[in-house]
């Protein structure tokens, strides 16, 4: 089975085995937002698989 490329390439997959995704609800509207606000979207936060979703999406990672 190959590796979800289009779901691969929203997730970052740390050297210790983390998956990191980008924050929900940044594509468009941020001008209205505070500053702190943007910024907190612009991190990487920790996404959580199990263990059945990890071998189906990220065979290879």
């Amino acid at each position: 089975m190959k590796t979800n490329k289009s779901y691969l390439k929203r997730l970052k997959v740390t050297k210790n085995g983390k998956i990191l995704a980008r924050a929900k609800g940044q594509n468009h509207f941020n001008s209205k937002e505070s500053r702190r606000a943007q910024l907190a979207k612009k991190r990487s936060m920790p996404f959580h698989m199990t263990a059945k979703e990890k071998s189906r999406f990220l065979i290879n990672a």
